[in-house]
């Protein structure tokens, strides 16, 4: 049992804390002054320190740094009620894990307190025995710019996981708190990009198999008539190309977790196959008789929910309700604004440590297209944004010119269609038909504003395209879908038109 020390003048709160610590099975000891705390840190020895930011006889800062003198290995969370960004700067220079700030939210006390007993635990494996590549773990404070007026706040985050600070976030990492321990089959559900895969490794590291393989396997992106041989496995000459034998996912992944992306794009006999094992855990090589017993955990992840796809036959549902132990949503980034700088931050020292820069921040400009923009590619959008934003600049802020053109001219997008001198026929958009009711008319109302049949064809192709992406929200999938072309065509086309 973790051993946790709290600190504060204020006898309610040490009782409070002390009460909801000692609920979720921490050994809590309580001081009331600075100086009564460093005696007890010398004589109980313990795991974490939870301490006010404002003490009768000593300040955080003081306090911080008798600790970190004499302590320096344990993690201490700052509570402050001075959410100013001095005050966060100031106690992570001095060594602070991280600080929380009054009034004081149950589930961020125990995520961070957590958090920081977990990082200390990793910590002392690290100095015991060595990383090979020490960097994959490697920590990144980062100062976020104040956003809509809120004050700017401190973020510590690892490199392999981001976390928020927006309600909808911190209900995200209450559940994978929740399942993590667990040996619970999880569905994650997501818009692409949205960072599944990095929670299912999340879930993984936090569960009883984090010394274990973590193996993730993208189904969108493996052939069907590959697709037995990548999970199961096969033996050498089972099949015309089985040059050698080999080892499934699922053997790759005993002991551990096995994380399957995009699940409902597997085919159905595929999914026949998966059931058998995932019911007998037990798996067969293609071309052997052998079979192998397995203990794996599974997490799987879609960007469609799967009910509508077993309504629509294309997963099965026995298969889905052996998923189906516990689900998660993860909210798209547009869902998630308090978030944005958060991530846009962690982007930003990542790029910075690759190109060997030191880009500070983001102009006021920036910060504001960022918090307008609906992000329809999610984190993945926004990493890639800002890789190129930092390439381009040349000073120590990035500044609006050198953001895509589709982000700094999203408003303009939005509201620079100008209505027409004539009225078009309306448009009967369905995933069949997009012709308009009055195809004759249109056209010529058209060519009376724009000149050739070229202009008239390419002006209503580009206006048909922008219209659709705005009712799906910048879904291009979706779009595509309703244009009634694949994904390749609609981004070549919204290439020629600067899109």
């Amino acid at each position: 049992m973790n051993k946790i020390l709290v600190v504060d003048d204020d006898l309610d709160i040490c009782l409070l804390l002390k009460r909801f610590l000692n609920k979720h099975q921490f050994d809590v000891q309580v001081a009331n002054s600075g100086k009564d705390s460093l005696q007890m840190l010398h004589d109980s020895k313990p795991d974490l320190v939870l301490t006010d930011f404002r003490l009768g006889d000593m300040t955080g800062g003081e306090i911080l740094t008798k600790i970190k003198e004499k302590h320096p290995q344990v993690p201490v969370i700052v509570i402050t009620g001075y959410s100013d960004i001095k005050v966060a700067v100031d106690v992570m220079r001095l060594g602070a894990y991280d600080y929380v700030t009054k009034p004081l939210f149950p589930d961020e006390i125990l995520l961070t307190v957590r958090r920081a007993l977990e990082d200390a635990r990793e910590k002392e494996t690290r100095q015991a025995v060595p990383a090979a590549d020490e960097t994959e773990h490697a920590v990144v404070e980062a100062v976020a710019p104040p956003v809509d007026n809120k004050p700017s706040r401190t973020f510590k985050f690892n490199s392999e996981f981001i976390f928020g600070n927006d309600p909808t976030s911190r209900e995200l990492y209450r559940q994978i708190d929740l399942v993590a321990p667990t040996n619970y089959s999880v569905i994650i559900y997501g818009e692409s990009g949205s960072g599944k895969e990095a929670i299912a490794r999340e879930i993984h590291k936090r569960s009883k198999r984090r010394d274990q393989p973590f193996v993730a396997m993208d189904c969108g992106a493996i052939p069907r008539d590959l697709a037995n041989s990548e999970l199961f496995g096969h033996e050498k000459g089972s099949f015309t190309g089985a040059l050698n034998t080999k080892i499934g996912h699922f053997e790759q992944a005993n002991g551990g977790t096995l994380f399957l992306d995009e699940v409902a794009n597997l085919s159905y006999d595929v999914q026949v196959a998966l059931l058998r094992v995932v019911q007998e855990r037990r798996v067969k090589r293609i071309g052997s008789t052998k079979e192998i017993p397995l203990d794996v955990r599974i997490l799987v992840a879609s960007n469609e929910k799967l009910t509508d796809a077993c309504r629509s036959g294309k997963f099965r549902e026995d298969l889905f309700h052996r998923f189906n132990e516990f689900s998660i949503d993860v909210p798209p980034l547009r869902e998630r604004k308090e978030d944005i700088m958060t991530f846009a931050m962690h982007f930003l020292q990542t790029t910075n440590a690759e190109l060997g820069k030191n880009v500070r921040g983001f102009s006021e400009d920036v910060v504001s297209y960022f918090m307008r923009y609906p992000w329809p590619g999610n984190l993945r959008e926004l990493k890639n944004v800002i890789k190129r934003a930092t390439l381009l600049s040349d000073g120590d802020m990035i500044e609006a010119r050198t953001l895509p053109f589709e982000i700094s001219n999203y408003s303009k997008l939005q509201f620079a269609d100008e209505p027409p001198a004539a009225p078009l026929a309306p448009l009967n958009i369905s995933a069949g038909s997009l012709m308009p009711e009055d195809p004759a008319e249109a056209a010529l109302s058209l060519a009376a504003r724009k000149g050739s049949l070229k202009d008239v064809a390419h002006g209503a192709e580009y206006e048909m395209i922008l219209d659709v992406l705005k009712q799906v929200n910048f879904n291009k999938s979706k779009a595509a879908k309703i244009l009634d072309i694949d994904r390749k065509t609609l981004y070549n086309k919204l290439k020629s038109y600067n899109l």
